[in-house]
């Protein structure tokens, strides 16, 4: 998958791995362990491989996957270490930011890492594959516009103080009345972004589809691309996004600051989890040659 994981890909894939540091505590060893496997249904998802590009990317992976336990893995212990001792003082929304800035350099971190193996791999895709590619990029995009251009201001508001309030019960636990309420004022808060979003979204995938005609150096433009990216986003995305993200810290610093004693217990219990499971995936990889690029 080309050039292809780049933008869009990247990002799953990226998403995928820092579900050890953002997911579910039960499943994170077990999902973890079998990402051999996950990456590459991923990018079946988007592209048919033929048996030679299957070898070649299941080659491709592990170097990654190694770098990926040896070196991240660590750092995500280190980001919960970070989080637990904030937690025994108030919180606030320049501190969630600034938590929030280093699980956001992680993501670029792997990001930039996976760009290797899968920029190597789209340089064997037939010109067929890569139109398959972006055919189903395409589709996706249709699949968004409709799923979520349709919503009307209410449903808009009503979708994001679920996810709000679903997202800040999988580590408290139940809400108190007032932590929805808080929840609530901030989804009013929000600037809604869907139309900004799809906006960048329809203007990368053809400033991919160009780069994607493989012409002499296109791996180092996509590289470029990728970490530019931010640079070359409408203003109007920037103003929305920042927007965005000061209304959350805001809302989480309240909500976690106004936690029940029973609350608190439930997030260091899942914290303690989840570090628990991270050192078990670290204990695992110690045996494991190191990546020849380390460091």
């Amino acid at each position: 998958m080309s050039a292809t994981a780049v933008l869009a890909r990247a990002r799953v894939l990226v998403a995928t791995a820092l579900v050890v540091f953002l997911g579910a505590c039960s499943g994170t060893t077990f999902v973890y362990n079998r990402l051999d496997t996950i990456l590459p249904w991923y990018v079946d998802d988007y592209v048919d491989l033929d048996r030679g590009q299957e070898t070649q990317l299941d080659a491709l992976l592990q170097p990654f996957l190694a770098w990926h336990r040896l070196q991240e893995l660590p750092r995500y212990i280190q980001l919960i270490d970070d989080l637990q001792s904030r937690l025994d003082r108030p919180l606030t929304a320049a501190g969630i930011a600034q938590m929030y800035a280093g699980m956001e350099v992680a993501w670029l971190r792997l990001e930039k890492e996976s760009l290797d193996w899968l920029l190597e791999l789209g340089g064997t895709l037939s010109d067929e594959q890569v139109q398959q590619f972006l055919d189903a990029l395409q589709e996706q995009q249709l699949e968004y516009e409709g799923k979520y251009l349709s919503r009307t201001e209410s449903e808009y508001r009503e979708e994001t103080y679920d996810n709000f309030t679903r997202n800040m019960e999988d580590y408290l636990g139940t809400l108190t009345e007032g932590q929805r309420g808080r929840l609530e004022r901030a989804s009013a808060a929000m600037e809604r972004a869907d139309v900004v979003w799809l906006q960048e979204r329809a203007a990368w995938q053809g400033r991919l589809s160009l780069m994607l005609q493989r012409k002499p150096g296109w791996q180092e433009r996509v590289r470029e691309a990728v970490a530019a990216r931010g640079e070359t986003v409408s203003e109007r995305y920037r103003e929305v996004y920042e927007h965005n993200l000061q209304v959350i810290f805001a809302a989480v610093a309240d909500v976690l600051n106004s936690s029940t004693e029973k609350q608190s217990r439930h997030l260091r219990e899942e914290l303690a989890m989840l570090r628990a499971d991270l050192q078990t995936l670290v204990a695992q990889g110690q045996g494991l040659p190191a990546p020849a690029d380390a460091g």
